[in-house]
């Protein structure tokens, strides 16, 4: 069991080594009580033949229990001068003979469980001097467990909030139109995702949350089947948004064969890592031979736009609203906006600006030769029967003229 711990275990390991050394006691152990059960999680003890990591006993009946009701003090000499100790089945029936205990607790109050030493052996030395070693102990336990304690708490609320959406199929898909800067066309539509309301979560929290607990792939690909239920009854092609670890599913992939591919731009975030360029060179050809377009969204956001750029010949490359709020009254902006769209002219993508919010900003963008736009200055994300076939755009001579997506 020790071969299989964590850090944090090793370092509960020492404080339980401490414990024994110091009382000369026959073992110790920190121990989570859940209100039915007592997990002893870490045992340090000379008989390991006995008992060891992973133990279980009913709380209830527990030496550890029946100290926290005041039924027994938390320094216990000799287990033999109390009646009530030597009816619990640890002194009856495994002779336990001298117990220390204190309460493990973390610093919002509540109760984690209890550090604790015993041994086979009445010991009168047993006293307040070991008490307070113990709980001094104990508060250090605390300590170090928290921050797991936290993450398990919080990956607990996360499976109770997403566990029955995913069951109940997955989020809500609405449609963000994509629309011709010069012509107001609405070329396609973007497919996002929108949970309940009430969580008050954008959705790459939601998402970033769901792959806490592992259930990130399984979402995904949820939304990517929602956003496809809609290419039957819109104009236009559809962009979806995967990771790049979901879309190496076999799932992700399934999903993405039943579509028809020549609608369907997907859209690689920017933010997130490419670890094997290659391997997604592979997962992207069969996709892309059937008339799939790739495209790198929040390009400007962070560091890696360049990279995925170079690597993977992107056919639409999304500009980030970091870029595209303000470019208007910003000539830095409006310098890398025009640098980012003669990348593109060199590549042979085409540009479409994310966030615009004003007619000023879309008007610029449109002089810098950006192909195409989304944002509220067009609408929010909608349902499909919300969207229209085209949005009105300030008159001016078109720039230049690109074929649509």
């Amino acid at each position: 069991m020790a071969g299989q711990r964590s850090e944090v275990e090793r370092q509960i390991a020492d404080l339980l080594g401490t414990a024994r050394s110091a009382l000369g006691l026959s073992l110790a152990f920190l121990s989570r009580l859940d209100g039915v059960t007592q997990h002893l999680e870490v045992v340090e003890t000379a008989h390991p033949d006995l008992i060891g990591d992973g133990a279980t006993q009913p709380q209830e009946t527990s030496f550890c229990q029946t100290i926290l009701d005041g039924r027994l003090p938390p320094v216990i000499p000799d287990v033999e001068r109390f009646p009530v100790a030597m009816n619990l089945p640890a002194a009856r029936e495994n002779g336990i003979r001298s117990y220390v205990s204190a309460p493990v607790v973390l610093s919002d109050g509540s109760l984690y469980g209890t550090f604790c030493a015993a041994g086979f052996a009445a010991d009168d030395q047993l006293g307040e001097r070991d008490r307070a070693l113990m709980e001094l102990l104990a508060q250090a336990a605390a300590v170090l467990i928290e921050p797991d304690v936290r993450k398990r708490r919080r990956n607990a609320e996360v499976a109770d909030r997403l566990e029955p959406l995913i069951a109940g199929g997955g989020p809500v898909v609405l449609l963000q139109p994509i629309v011709d800067l010069a012509t107001g066309h609405r070329a396609g539509a973007e497919a996002l995702s929108r949970f309940p309301a009430a969580w008050n979560q954008p959705p790459d929290v939601v998402f970033a949350d769901a792959e806490l607990i592992g259930e990130r792939e399984h979402l995904e690909v949820q939304a990517l089947q929602q956003a496809a239920e809609h290419l039957p009854h819109t104009s236009g092609y559809v962009a979806m948004n995967v990771s790049p670890a979901t879309l190496a599913t076999g799932s992700c992939q399934d999903a993405l064969r039943r579509m028809p591919l020549d609608r369907v731009v997907l859209e690689l975030s920017e933010h997130v890592a490419i670890d094997d360029y290659d391997e997604l060179h592979g997962l992207l050809a069969p996709l892309r031979g059937r008339g799939m377009r790739l495209a790198i969204d929040d390009v400007g956001a962070g560091f890696s736009s360049l990279r995925h750029i170079v690597a993977t010949a992107p056919d639409v490359i999304k500009l980030d609203r970091s870029l595209v709020a303000g470019v208007a009254d910003d000539a830095v902006l409006a310098t890398v906006t025009r640098a980012l769209v003669d990348l593109a002219g060199a590549t042979g993508a085409l540009v479409v600006a994310e966030g615009i919010e004003t007619p000023a900003d879309a008007t610029t963008l449109r002089g810098l030769g950006v192909h195409y736009g989304q944002g509220w200055h067009f609408d929010r994300a909608t349902t499909r029967d919300a969207l229209r076939d085209a949005y009105p755009v300030r008159p001016a001579d078109r720039v230049l003229a690109f074929e649509g997506i």
